[in-house]
């Protein structure tokens, strides 16, 4: 009861008190071969976008008093970053991003280490973003779903739009980023075009399945899209999520 302002008024008068909480975000960047997968037209590969969206959402939290705090996976988990705040944090974080070493191959990703990682690793609830390719051999819904009980869990999906619709650009040499297999084939066969788009719709759709039964919210991120548009509708996501 506020008494200074019921004794004013006449009327009673209750002060509510909001507790503005400090975030704690994680960033789990999938950071494998088939991260650096990226078309001529675009001109920027999935782990330019990952670093990208990475910096700018991780400046924003920051700039709010929040801290953020990353996992580097590939293989493995080799690297963790703990969550602080500040403008240095972001500037620590981006430089070791910058640094990473890439794979010109390794075994099929395997995501669920990086899940079952996460749940040992974050013992404080927070928000955390996945950014992936998820090109992972199957098995990572449960650690994903695990993940999710604890804490508030966000899935950013990166693709390029060449691996959705093959053009017709004539034969080529295709060559698997995670294996270095290569295969010939010719895209001016149109069935093989067609076969191309609908295996990677089924994909998309046990993606998006796993997601759903994981509870996870998620969002598809495009090499060729604004990323200032991909915050927003995080931002939209969050807050229909929390009403």
């Amino acid at each position: 009861m506020d008494w200074n302002v019921t004794a004013r008024t006449g009327t009673p008068y209750v002060r509510q008190y909001v507790e503005d909480r400090e975030i704690t975000a994680w960033f789990l960047l999938d950071l494998s071969p088939s991260v650096d997968f990226g078309t001529v037209e675009t001109e920027r590969v999935k782990r330019t976008v990952l670093t990208d969206f990475v910096t700018t959402l991780a400046r924003l939290l920051t700039r709010r008093g929040n801290r953020v705090g990353a996992m580097f996976y590939s293989s493995a988990v080799e690297r963790t970053i703990p969550p602080r705040g500040g403008r240095d944090q972001v500037l620590h974080l981006i430089d070791e991003l910058l640094s990473h070493p890439r794979q010109l191959s390794s075994p099929l990703t395997d995501l669920s280490p990086l899940f079952t990682a996460g749940e040992h690793i974050i013992k404080r609830r927070s928000l955390v973003f996945i950014v992936s390719d998820f090109i992972s051999a199957p098995g990572w819904e449960r650690p994903l779903s695990l993940l999710n009980r604890r804490h508030e869990v966000f899935a950013v999906r990166l693709f390029d739009p060449r691996e959705v619709e093959l053009p017709d650009v004539g034969s080529l040499i295709m060559e698997d980023a995670e294996t270095g297999e290569q295969l010939f084939v010719d895209t001016h066969d149109a069935s093989f075009r067609r076969r191309f788009q609908e295996a990677a719709r089924r994909r998309e759709a046990e993606v998006t399945e796993v997601f759903k039964r994981s509870g996870v919210e998620a969002m598809s991120l495009s090499t060729d899209e604004d990323l200032v548009h991909a915050i927003v509708r995080i931002a939209t996501i969050r807050r229909r999520r929390r009403r």
